[in-house]
């Protein structure tokens, strides 16, 4: 039996980052908004309550903050010549779970695009032509310029109590921070935080090979800040305990720390958890929802009928959910034709290893997520392409995250792997270690799509979302080229030894070690809705009541973390929604 609910005006599925902006935005409005959450409720207190949060078997390695695979996967192929089959244990990348999803367990690293982020294929063809892009690549401009969105990242920024340099304020370069940056209206809100030492010597040698090396955009609060929703924030106090853990400071940028405190005062807003919505509901004619059916806390089969839906869900499930609820045409690889599954794209990492003597210290426990220093200069267009055959780039970065025992007890890749050896190795590598890091951005390509697999189904019976997915020549080569940038980097610094860390031209997708939780595409946005799920306000072509947010909108993936797009995006699309479209709801005219 299907239980029908009572109708509300708004109804927001998941309550991560996305969820948590929209329903404050709206609040306002007095319109009744229900968020849907599949798991389970979680605050500050008492769930990321010290020391318990500080446990890495129960949340580093036993994932408790993530989504259960033996409920719901997604299954991998890299090919379409291959069967793709279940994701067991998620490796690769973690899909969290709860209220505050991934705005709950990650490092917090806060980017704002560059603009040529935003217009890359058209920047791309101005540059080097139309042929420099591979035929099989779909790379496209997003729907809006950084101008338009240059307000929404200040705001996010403000919301978090961001920590960090600005490099150029209305077009005046500051030294000290990233040259590259495109111009801001405002400094971060808080000073950058501190560095660990690992920082200032990668600091040091990229000074010297003529680099500008600023600290990473942070959304760990440097210093005492009260946000523009009126909640104050925690200063970061450098546990150690930032990815993979909620932050018992209240200093780490998350729904919990920045916006649920502003949403108490509302009556106009509930929150139901365990609720794991399985379709939109929509009309005969299949271009306006009704709302939604879930599946609630006991099992049971809920209708809620809602004037408006917004898919605020993670990248994968927000694709699921409109590929399950027929929202918008499948993509098919072979014709070229549809749109929601297509671009899907992810982000290629590498690093070396640093080993130092005994008279080199680093104190890695000493770290918030952000500690680190980054160069810009082999990041996107910030280098001439011409003759390197591949584009995109990457960051390069001295990072330290924490100095946990289990996870980030890094040894030369010769020493053994258990028994007395192992200890030695550990004891000698533990306080003289360092690392430099490359994130780099990855391109769509028509033969990597995400769509539902014909086999296999969750505890719901319901199709599981299948993933056909490898690295590119275009990323392949990249990274090598970045590797070579970073290793004149390390060499600059003098290390004992190094071990590097970045994939071969002969390497394929490997599902099993962490990379980035950093997913993106199956819901692009656009201005063409042959190419496109969504217009540039994140709003359904097909059902103008239907929005989705979040990191599925992106039509490649660029080299920085994407929470910073996320939230501004979201903070955009419910502007739009709360000054147009609740007076006029349809189909939203792109200005």
């Amino acid at each position: 039996m299907v239980i029908k609910k009572d109708p509300v005006d708004i109804v927001i599925v998941g309550f991560g980052w996305t969820g948590s902006l929209m329903a404050k935005e709206l609040a306002d409005t007095g319109l009744k908004i229900l968020a849907l959450e599949r798991g389970e409720a979680r605050d500050t207190w008492p769930d990321f309550a010290y020391p318990r949060i500080t446990d890495e078997l129960t949340y580093a390695i036993r994932l408790k903050l993530f989504q259960d695979p033996s409920k719901e996967t997604v299954t991998i192929r890299h090919n379409q010549s291959q069967t793709a089959l279940p994701y067991r244990r998620f490796g690769s990348f973690l899909p969290g779970n709860g209220v505050g999803g991934a705005g709950v367990h990650w490092n917090g690293m806060l980017w704002r695009p560059l603009k040529a982020d935003l217009k890359l294929r058209s920047t791309v063809i101005e540059k080097y032509g139309a042929g420099f892009i591979p035929a099989d690549m779909t790379v496209q401009d997003y729907p809006f310029s950084y101008e338009e969105m240059e307000p929404f990242f200040d705001k996010f920024e403000k919301i978090c109590g961001a920590a960090g340099q600005a490099g150029n304020v209305n077009g005046t370069l500051i030294d000290g921070g990233n040259p590259y940056e495109s111009e801001r209206r405002n400094h971060y809100p808080t000073k950058p935080l501190k560095q660990q030492y690992s920082g200032m010597l990668f600091s040091k040698a990229a000074k010297e090979l003529g680099y500008h090396p600023f600290p990473v955009p942070a959304a760990n609060c440097s210093e005492p800040w009260t946000n523009p929703y009126g909640v104050q924030l925690g200063v970061c106090n450098y546990c150690g305990f930032c990815e993979r853990f909620g932050c018992f400071t209240y200093s780490k940028g998350s729904p919990q720390s920045c916006v649920h405190p502003a949403l108490k005062p509302y009556r106009n807003i509930e929150v139901r958890t365990q609720s794991q919505v399985l379709r939109v509901n929509t009309d005969s004619t299949g271009t306006k929802a009704t709302g939604v059916t879930y599946i609630d806390a006991n099992g049971q089969e809920v209708e809620q009928p809602a004037d408006l839906v917004v898919l605020s869900a993670f990248q994968l499930h927000n694709v699921r959910l409109l590929l399950l609820s027929k929202i918008g045409k499948p993509y098919d690889p072979v014709s070229g034709e549809g749109v929601v599954g297509r671009n899907y794209a992810y982000q290629m990492n590498g690093g070396i290893s640093l080993y130092f003597n005994k008279e080199t210290f680093f104190n890695p426990f000493a770290a918030s997520g952000t500690t680190g220093m980054f160069i810009d200069e082999f990041n996107s267009e910030n280098f001439d392409h011409s003759g390197l055959d591949f584009i995109g780039g990457s960051t390069i970065s001295a990072t330290i995250t924490g100095g946990r025992p289990i996870q980030q007890m890094s040894t030369p890749h010769d020493a053994p792997n258990w028994g007395t050896g192992w200890k030695k190795a550990i004891k000698e590598s533990y306080l003289h270690t360092m690392n430099v890091s490359a994130s780099g951005s990855v391109m769509p390509y028509k033969q990597c799509y995400l769509d539902l697999d014909p086999t296999y189904k969750d505890l719901h019976g319901q199709p599981l979302l299948r993933m056909t997915f490898d690295w590119q020549p275009n990323e392949l080569k990249m990274t090598h080229f970045v590797g070579g940038k970073a290793e004149g980097i390390v060499r600059k610094i003098n290390p004992d030894r190094y071990d590097m860390g970045f994939m071969g031209m002969d390497a394929h997708y490997d599902v099993r070690p962490y990379q980035s939780t950093h997913t993106t595409g199956g819901a692009v946005m656009g201005d063409n809705p042959k190419t496109s799920v969504v217009n540039k306000y994140l709003q359904s072509w097909d059902v103008p009541n239907v929005f989705v947010l979040g990191a599925c909108c992106f039509p490649q993936n660029q080299a920085y973390n994407p929470t910073g797009i996320v939230g501004a995006t979201a903070l955009f699309a419910a502007e739009a929604i709360r000054t147009r479209y609740l007076a006029n709801p349809g189909p939203l005219v792109q200005a």
